[in-house]
């Protein structure tokens, strides 16, 4: 079985989809099979695997979410790396949030569409947009668990606490099997204090779950999306894509170590 893990963090500009499309596209190259699922109205996931505008036979994630969901195979796209695939978005996606309030198990839609795809891959991983309404609300129901991307700015460890307790609702109510995958530092600057300051405060908070290695701020990972592919197909030499190379083989040992 696959394991399913929701990228999540309320707060905008963090490198969610940054670390969805670079430890993903690391994995794959591992010759792990990877499935993205878009689940951000911006679709700046689809795009940044080169997919923008496009849909699978069955549509994208919009269609799988408000129909009936039956073929979940169908909704399914291949990305130009082997071993990686995209459940992609595009802005129809936007209008899910007010149409799934009417709809039965709102809250499990996603993961109705994933059970029927998780024999096919070793990891699932879904980006989430920026809030927590139903959409990444989904994405944590369906998810086993979450890794967080956490800038190391001033207000990171503001947004931590209502993270947190989101996590808790979702455990008490819809998922009891959700949790913390791991914590991740993105846009780290080792001159600043500030960065080592938040580092440290993190570290202190979350112990064990904060990866080792930390995401650096790197003009590659920002000019990568603009070419539709990963950084490590942009630029292997940058720090941006042996950050993400590194993390992928952190996570794979943690990964072993948890079997």
């Amino acid at each position: 079985m696959s394991k399913v893990i929701s990228i999540a963090n309320q707060k905008g500009g963090v490198a969610k989809t940054t670390t969805a499309i670079n430890l993903a596209a690391s994995l794959a190259l591992a010759e792990q099979r990877v499935l993205l699922v878009d689940m951000d109205p911006q679709a700046n996931l689809t795009s940044g695997v080169g997919l923008k505008g496009q849909s699978a036979p069955g549509g994208t994630i919009y269609d799988a979410l408000t129909g009936n969901g039956t073929n979940a195979e169908s909704f399914v796209l291949p990305t130009g790396i082997d071993h990686l695939s995209i459940i992609p978005a595009d802005r129809q996606l936007t209008g899910a949030e007010i149409e799934l309030v009417n709809l039965p198990d709102r809250e499990y839609r996603l993961r109705g569409v994933l059970n029927f795809l998780r024999g096919r891959y070793d990891f699932v991983f879904i980006d989430t947009p920026p809030s927590l309404g139903l959409l990444t609300l989904n994405a944590l129901v369906a998810a086993d668990q979450v890794l967080v991307p956490l800038n190391c700015e001033y207000f990171a460890l503001e947004g931590i606490a209502e993270l947190m307790a989101t996590l808790e609702r979702v455990r008490a109510s819809l998922n009891p099997d959700l949790s913390l995958e791991g914590v991740l530092l993105t846009m780290y600057d080792e001159r600043t204090n500030l960065g080592q300051q938040v580092s440290a405060n993190i570290r202190e908070f979350f112990g064990e779950k904060v990866f080792s290695t930390v995401i650096p701020r790197n003009i590659r990972l920002g000019e990568a999306p603009s070419h539709g592919v990963p950084v490590i197909l942009y630029d292997a030499r940058s720090r941006g894509a042996e950050a993400y190379i590194a993390l992928a083989k952190e996570f794979l040992a943690r990964e072993h170590g948890s079997h």
